[in-house]
């Protein structure tokens, strides 16, 4: 079985300035992407929607490479953040998509990735410079 991250990235002012309506939309297609789920046999492991990226903490190294940097506020300034997440376990990566597809369709975007495991520990993580 594989394990999949349904990224949601998403404009977080759009959301913040959303009527109680519009958010109830939001809310119920969220709640019919959960129950498609499991009816076809997908499991939901974890997943959370997230506060504004303005609430977030960065931590970096610092330029001299001797130390740390904390600072307040998103990684990238962009318009669209990762507003939330789903943590699926699946052995039908195509039925994935095509729930997937119904969330598109109530005005989301979805970025789905498979996760993957590491039991080499010299192994350098995916994405890591050499």
């Amino acid at each position: 079985m594989a394990t999949y991250v349904i990224f949601l990235p998403g404009d977080e002012n759009a959301w913040a300035a959303a009527t109680p309506e519009e958010r109830k939309q939001g809310y119920a297609a969220h709640a019919e992407f959960a129950r498609q789920l499991q009816a076809r046999g997908h499991q939901i492991v974890g997943g959370a929607e997230l506060t504004h990226s303005r609430e977030a903490t960065v931590v970096r190294r610092s330029p001299s490479g001797e130390g740390t940097l904390i600072t307040d506020g998103p990684f990238a300034e962009t318009a669209e953040q990762i507003t939330g997440f789903y943590l699926i376990e699946s052995d039908d990566r195509a039925d994935l998509l095509d729930i997937c597809a119904d969330l598109v369709m109530a005005g989301e975007t979805v970025e789905l990735r498979e996760t993957t495991e590491t039991t080499d520990t010299t192994r350098e993580p995916a994405g890591s410079p050499s």
